[in-house]
């Protein structure tokens, strides 16, 4: 029937390199990503909290539908992270306590949903990752259609199957699988440096010339309080 499609799983990431990602925060990895990268801010934490990483398992649905994130549930392996398209629409929502405890008990990593969730107050209680871009009480349909293995967008975010996907409190991001090694190895020195930034705030020895130096290049002159 059109609008209803299972695509072939293609390869996964490199588990070394999931496992990389989430050891470091999302806002490092971003800032190896031209900061333009990621979910826009409507899609936020609704667990009680903490970062995640996993293989993207991509859903497109009809609005207000979870036929397809349920099949998605069923067919997962262990490590994935569904990533649900439901354009955004928050009148229904596709998920709630039941099916993020399904999830958990499959070994999945985490859902991610541009649409809504219900029991949200259930939700903060686990520690198993739920990200979503608003809640309401109303519940889905179950008609479709959907198709589970598409590229999708996720708050602005373009996700493609096999994308290695990590999320903490700040937001998601996709990292796309071919140029993972590159950013994760950036990242890394990033988290490194600010490290090194940290221990140089608590000993009193972080320079701050580099502000002054960047207005004079701007023009702007300098006055002494």
């Amino acid at each position: 029937m059109y609008g209803f499609e299972i695509l072939p799983r293609g390869p996964d990431p490199d588990p070394g390199l999931i496992a990389r990602a989430a050891k470091l925060p999302v806002s490092n990895i971003s800032d190896c990503m031209s900061r333009s990268s990621g979910s826009d801010w409507r899609i936020r934490p609704m667990h009680a909290g903490g970062g995640f990483a996993g293989c993207a398992l991509t859903v497109k649905t009809r609005p207000g539908d979870n036929l397809m994130l349920h099949k998605a549930l069923d067919i997962g392996r262990p490590g994935d992270v569904i990533v649900v398209d439901a354009g955004g629409d928050l009148s229904n929502a596709l998920l709630g306590e039941l099916m993020a405890a399904y999830a958990d008990s499959r070994g999945l990593a985490g859902i991610v949903i541009d649409g809504a969730v219900r029991d949200s107050a259930s939700l903060k209680l686990r520690s198993f990752p739920v990200y979503a871009a608003g809640i309401t009480h109303r519940g889905p349909y179950k008609d479709g259609p959907g198709v589970i293995g598409c590229p999708v967008s996720i708050g602005g975010m373009t996700v493609m199957p096999g994308d290695i996907i990590v999320g903490d409190d700040d937001g998601v991001l996709a990292i796309p699988a071919g140029c993972a090694a590159m950013i994760l190895t950036r990242a890394e020195a990033v988290y490194r440096s600010e490290a090194e930034q940290s221990a140089d705030i608590q000993a009193g020895t972080w320079r701050r010339d580099w502000v002054d130096t960047a207005l004079e290049a701007s023009g702007v002159p300098l006055v002494v309080a």
